[in-house]
């Protein structure tokens, strides 16, 4: 997606004139920003929108992966990012915005918009494996398999392949519910 269709507040606009303009129809909200209300929502105009939200040495991952891979209308109400590179960081955050202090290789990343976000494979991974933690990541599975269905095999798979991690069982019972329902 071109820069030039993505409006930011306080950078070519106002608050109130993006505003103004989203009730006059010219612009729907999108994320943290604004586009014109003619222009199709892809991944990279909803990665573009959280841009300002996704630090340096970070990648959108979990709900907000799946957001900008399609999964549902609306972003979550509170945004995750992960660590891209192997050494530590200390990004100053939003409150909306969570840091998983885990290092991400660069084979589950993709860059979407200017923004590295997880792969869409290891999104649905996350989401099954933090599953026992967070009953709420159950939405984003099934919004992300409604978007993309051949992921739940791919994220059965990549399960299976995997020992001793938390929250195995319990991501791969959901994930085989979901095929069923998928069928």
């Amino acid at each position: 997606m071109h820069p030039a269709f993505l409006y930011l507040p306080g950078q070519r606009l106002t608050i109130p004139e993006l505003s103004a303009a989203r009730l006059d129809g010219h612009l729907v909200d999108l994320g943290e920003g604004y586009i014109p209300a003619d222009l199709v929502e892809s991944a990279s105009a909803r990665a573009a929108a959280l841009a300002p939200l996704v630090p340096a040495d970070t990648a959108a991952s979990g709900p907000t992966a799946a957001w900008i891979h399609g999964a549902g209308d609306t972003p979550p109400a509170r945004h995750h990012v992960r660590r891209a590179v192997s050494h530590r960081i200390r990004p100053a955050l939003p409150a909306r915005v969570i840091l998983h202090d885990t290092a991400l290789p660069p084979s589950d990343l993709v860059v979407i918009g200017g923004v590295p976000v997880m792969t869409p494979e290891r999104t649905m991974v996350d989401l099954a494996l933090g599953l026992h933690r967070d009953g709420s990541l159950h939405r984003w599975m099934v919004l992300l398999a409604d978007a993309e269905p051949d992921l739940v095999s791919a994220a059965l798979r990549e399960l299976e392949r995997m020992t001793r991690v938390p929250g195995k069982r319990a991501g791969r019972g959901a994930l085989e519910r979901i095929l069923v329902r998928t069928r």
